[in-house]
């Protein structure tokens, strides 16, 4: 009888972990597709010979390219609008050297670009994505 109990006091414990961590899982997930869609920006940037901008919105996010002198918005499946998949509840964009955060991150022409970190903040932690400028976004837990 006291093997059960114990079994049952570790399937229930690590229930518990299991949920917590789905949680900020589905937080770690959104860190990802959104690295792998700032690299693929950085790249159509270059592709294009045109800025692409990247601003969260209420709810979500979007993408656009430069044209001349306005921002038009990107429809395409990667780079399109989307919405968050889980619930973030705030953003921020930080340069290195600036000491409030930026409202936009800016995907240049050039190959090498600035260092710049995007925290997503949800109920279940944080998740940020940096860059050093060389195109490739890591993703780690927790706020810089």
């Amino acid at each position: 009888m006291l093997m059960v109990l114990v079994i049952g006091g570790l399937l229930v414990g690590l229930a518990s972990l299991s949920l917590s961590h789905n949680a900020h899982g589905a937080l770690d997930e959104q860190g990802q597709r959104l690295a792998l869609a700032f690299e693929t920006a950085g790249d159509e940037a270059q592709l294009r010979n045109a800025p692409i901008n990247w601003e969260p919105v209420n709810g979500g996010y979007r993408f656009s390219v430069r044209e001349g002198r306005r921002w038009r918005a990107l429809n395409d499946d990667v780079l399109g609008g989307a919405r968050w998949m889980t619930g973030v509840t705030g953003v921020a964009i930080r340069y290195p050297g600036v000491s409030q955060a930026v409202g936009t991150l800016q995907f240049s022409t050039e190959s090498i670009g600035d260092a710049v970190s995007v925290t997503l903040y949800s109920d279940n932690g944080a998740v940020t994505i940096s860059t050093n400028g060389d195109g490739h976004f890591v993703v780690r837990n927790g706020a810089l």
